[in-house]
């Protein structure tokens, strides 16, 4: 990777918030069902790639560094987000009438959950930067993982969600 290219996890992870807040606002502003689907098709993508790099790689690298009870909501806000994804996906935007709300739910459900993280002094993402967790090195392995994630669910398709607080998958 080149050096111009690395960033902290924190930053990645961010930046990844500031995506997925955009193509919200693009769908809110779309008017045709096959424009609606195309962006929720890739909302859906994104915030299933960034879900599962924060907890195969970040959230375990926080586990006794960051408030406890903050990773256990971010993991059932990660499965309530992951319930709305498959019910979007399983949908369409020109026939299911309740496709717009439910894009609608999943925006306010990841604006909560994005402040949550961001929040400036007590969020996880201010907790883990205090802990001295190595973010470069952490941002290397999101990056790689989430290019590899990427590149696999547009070839295929997200898969089903597999929930980690519910022990069941979708």
């Amino acid at each position: 990777m080149p050096e111009s290219t690395k960033q902290d996890a924190i930053a990645l992870l961010k930046q990844d918030h500031r995506t997925v807040e955009e193509l919200f606002a693009q769908f809110e502003k779309a008017s045709g069902g096959g424009r609606k689907q195309k962006l929720a098709e890739q909302i859906c993508l994104e915030l299933s790639v960034h879900a599962t790099i924060e907890e195969e790689i970040f959230y375990p690298a926080c586990e006794g560094k960051v408030e406890q009870e903050l990773l256990k909501e971010a993991y059932v806000e990660h499965d309530g987000a992951k319930m709305l994804i498959a019910e979007i996906q399983a949908g369409d935007g020109r026939s299911d009438d309740f496709f717009d709300a439910k894009v609608k739910v999943l925006q306010e459900q990841i604006e909560h959950h994005v402040e949550e993280e961001e929040k400036r002094m007590e969020g996880v993402f201010s907790q883990a930067r205090k802990a001295g967790l190595d973010m470069d090195g952490l941002g290397e392995q999101l990056a790689q993982r989430k290019a590899e994630l990427t590149e696999t669910y547009k070839a295929t398709g997200v898969p089903k969600p597999e929930l980690t607080t519910m022990n069941e998958t979708l």
